[in-house]
């Protein structure tokens, strides 16, 4: 309405629609500045996203490193390839390897032996994978688990990598971790390289030197050494000599990976009273056998790696173990177990009791 002294007024109804207007202009600026908000900070985040997985794929493992030999196999899935690559140490992450070569397009990873080394970033591990960058003046050998130092040796003299006897006559003292003490004084000259050279396919240089074979061989098994692993060795108080020792003893005795802990765990069982391991694989390294059960003769001969006639640990390895036999070294299965043995065709047996041991010889072992 109008009237001559007050202009306009408005009623009870325009007042609320008013009103409510202004509130729904409030309400709509609020969201509006929500919505902005959101759309920042997931912009936001996304930039801080892809600078963290910029970095990670631009930043190598590390600045210096030594060259490392991996061997592709043919039909690799890129997520395995991705996977050997994290476990040999050469990048942080698998999951970031996949996300370089999938958005960059990547798809031909050639399988090979490559020289890669950790300072090498994802695009120039990649670079390499996919061109197919193969050296070819080297020699490719296999060392089986378990496989000693006269093994090894002759092995690698068999693709000319070094003459007979060279690995053997190798001095590794001054490189390897003290021996474990021993009351009796003992300590040969096999504990100084016996144990430490970790089996697993090389690619070696053909003009490699002796040194040079021991030292890619002993990085590895370096390597393979987790953190965790060597923190669960120093909570137990244990060395890693006697790690490798007794991880050799089950490689030799385990007819499986999965029996491993549990045998271990017999041996443990045994250091703890201090009763004799009594293993056929201490006696059959002096022997030079392969029996699968010692001879009654053979456990009387003198020697500090006859388990049968010295209590405690053999004074080093009697081979070279994997990793499975050093895990269960380290993470060894709790049982009640003190005795075990290999039928012919059955998995091993274990018992608690010499008692129950004897039964199960007189049953299995016919």
């Amino acid at each position: 309405r109008r009237d001559g002294t007050s202009g306009i007024r408005l009623c009870a109804t325009d007042k609320l629609a008013l009103s409510e207007a202004e509130g729904r202009l409030k309400i709509m600026k609020k969201l509006f500045l929500a919505i902005y908000i959101i759309v920042a900070l997931v912009m936001i985040l996304a930039a801080s996203g892809f600078f963290y997985i910029y970095h990670q794929i631009e930043t190598p493992l590390a600045v210096k490193g030594q060259d490392q030999q991996v061997i592709i196999e043919k039909g690799l899935s890129i997520e395995q390839i991705a996977a050997k690559l994290e476990s040999e140490r050469l990048i942080r992450s698998a999951f970031y390897f996949g996300v370089y070569v999938y958005f960059e397009g990547v798809d031909n990873l050639q399988a090979g032996d490559y020289t890669l080394n950790p300072s090498m970033n994802i695009p120039e591990i990649a670079a390499v994978l996919s061109g197919g960058l193969v050296k070819r003046n080297e020699a490719r050998v296999t060392i089986p688990e378990g496989f000693t130092i006269k093994q090894i040796d002759e092995r690698l003299a068999q693709v000319g990598l070094i003459e007979p006897g060279e690995l053997l006559n190798f001095d590794a003292g001054p490189f390897l971790p003290p021996p474990p003490e021993s009351t009796d004084g003992l300590h040969l000259l096999v504990l100084e390289e016996e144990g430490y050279l970790f089996p697993d396919t090389y690619i070696f240089d053909k003009n490699s030197s002796v040194k040079d074979i021991w030292q890619k061989m002993y990085d590895n098994f370096n390597r393979k050494l987790t953190p965790e692993m060597m923190m669960e060795i120093l909570n137990q108080k244990r060395s890693l000599p006697d790690i490798v020792i007794l991880a050799s003893v089950v490689q030799q005795e385990a007819p499986s990976i999965e029996e491993m802990p549990r045998i271990a765990g017999v041996f443990y069982n045994r250091l703890v009273i201090n009763m004799p391991l009594q293993s056929d694989a201490t006696v059959n390294y002096v022997t030079g056998k392969g029996m699968r059960q010692a001879t009654t003769e053979d456990t009387k001969i003198d020697s500090p790696y006859n388990t049968y006639k010295y209590r405690g640990l053999p004074p080093g390895p009697i081979c070279n173990p994997g990793l499975d036999a050093i895990k269960a070294a380290v993470w060894p299965e709790a049982s009640d177990y003190y005795y075990f043995l290999h039928p012919l065709d059955a998995p091993t047996v274990f018992s608690k009791t010499e008692a129950e041991h004897r039964a199960n010889k007189a049953k299995w072992l016919k």
